[in-house]
């Protein structure tokens, strides 16, 4: 696995504003935009894996959202938020499908195989109702966005370095 890059972090939202419940990533880096840290990079993508990899190459934590379908999940919880540190392929990643052809899991597989994988990969799932053709998500996805880019903001929080105190062994001596 790659080391931290030249990017402190990145967030990725999966998704297509056109395809209703799909648009959850890019809904959620819509409310991340003003709030996150300086140097944290918002990407959206349409889960392409090539595209997924080249965004978070370099980066020390990059952070994923997408709408999924859970796998064995009957009946399904639309709103619903998983959320998952990433590792290896065929971590619970593998549980949910994406609503792309091409999952998410296959994307890490690559990027392992290509020593192209964050410092640390968060992925935050919100289970989809609607995948249909049009604008809009449904209620209880769009509920979901703000808790997940609370968590993100969370989660980037929680990546940075504490600050050093007054006083101590690094400060300079006049």
């Amino acid at each position: 696995m790659s080391g931290p890059g030249s990017s402190p972090a990145v967030v990725i939202g999966i998704g297509n504003e056109f395809r209703r419940d799909d648009g959850a990533g890019p809904a959620v880096i819509g409310q991340l935009r003003g709030r996150v840290p300086a140097g944290v990079r918002l990407v959206i993508t349409d889960g392409e894996p090539t595209r997924l990899i080249d965004a978070w190459t370099g980066a020390a934590l990059a952070v994923v959202v997408d709408a999924v379908r859970v796998l064995g999940s009957e009946p399904p919880h639309p709103g619903q938020v998983h959320r998952f540190v990433v590792d290896r392929p065929g971590t619970e990643a593998g549980r949910a499908a994406s609503s792309h052809g091409f999952g998410l899991d296959e994307a890490i597989a690559l990027a392992m195989a290509l020593d192209r994988m964050p410092g640390r990969l968060i992925v935050h799932a919100i289970e989809a109702a609607d995948l249909t053709q049009g604008p809009g998500l449904t209620p209880a996805v769009a509920a979901a966005v703000e808790i997940v880019a609370v968590a993100i903001l969370d989660d980037l929080a929680a990546s940075r370095p504490e600050p050093r105190s007054a006083g101590g062994l690094d400060d300079r001596c006049s």
